[in-house]
């Protein structure tokens, strides 16, 4: 790899430098011309070279190590259609001035790459600005983002994502792909928004929730749930929840419908 920034630990860097990898991923987003595209960790340069390849297009390249988004601005400063923008992503996500339909690729930085997806799902205005998310995460954690309920990989994160996302895993990649090589091996999962999701008004209720009834993951829910509502177990009998099973052995659905019903009571 003819490039003489050293990727940083640190910032949980390792660089996309696998052409075929690349470009599977791009084809996913299916780009046609006059698409605004935010790139999240842009780190060398590689996939932001074949975003950019059609000028229509408005690529975002974000980066937060500065001496990489010098060198990035440095690398296409004869690209009029290549914005590289030195900060963090969490402020991009929370400034929201992108406009609509914005195409999101990134390959995230493992020690963030949940809190970067919590960010997007839980956005207070829904359908959200962006019209697909193509992500990729260390397999490990794409496994638990795609886990059905009455798997040993099912939790929080699944629930999460499921609720607003429909969520395509679409192919693993090798460790091999990037430099650093890292220890273990990565996942592309791609996530368009629902336009019909269960009417929960602040996500927060929605995390208290899966994180009080997962807090003993190998337990019954039953004291959980029961400190949820109070010991009031009218809710399990409404909704015909066995509070005797474990919190991995119930639907994602069950879960919306409880932080429905905790949000009205506690309003």
């Amino acid at each position: 790899m003819n490039f003489s920034l050293q990727p940083k630990k640190s910032l949980g860097q390792n660089f996309l430098i696998d052409k075929n990898i690349i470009n599977k991923i791009i084809s996913i987003a299916a780009i046609k011309e006059n698409q605004t595209i935010l790139e999240i960790g842009a780190g060398s340069g590689n996939l932001t070279e074949i975003l950019a390849i059609n000028r229509t297009n408005k690529v975002y390249a974000i980066e937060k190590d500065k001496k990489l988004s010098l060198y990035l601005k440095k690398k296409f400063q004869t690209f009029e259609n290549v914005n590289v923008i030195n900060d963090d992503i969490f402020n991009i996500i929370k400034r929201n001035n992108l406009g609509q339909n914005v195409i999101v690729i990134g390959n995230l930085p493992y020690n963030i790459s949940t809190q970067v997806l919590a960010s997007l799902i839980m956005l207070k205005k829904w359908p959200p600005w962006y019209k697909i998310l193509i992500l990729m995460f260390q397999k490990e954690v794409a496994d638990r983002i795609i886990a059905k309920a009455h798997s040993k990989n099912f939790g929080r994160l699944s629930i999460l994502a499921d609720w607003r996302l429909d969520i395509k895993k679409n192919f693993d990649v090798s460790k091999n792909c990037f430099f650093p090589k890292p220890k273990i091996n990565s996942t592309v999962l791609s996530f368009k928004p629902k336009k019909k999701v269960f009417n929960i008004k602040n996500p927060k209720n929605l995390e208290t929730v899966t994180r009080i009834l997962f807090s003993s993951r190998r337990k019954m829910i039953n004291k959980n749930f029961l400190k949820l509502f109070n010991g009031d177990v009218s809710v399990a009998k409404k909704l015909n929840i066995n509070l005797k099973e474990r919190p991995d052995k119930i639907d994602k659905e069950i879960y919306y419908k409880i932080t429905e019903i905790y949000e009205k009571l506690n309003n």
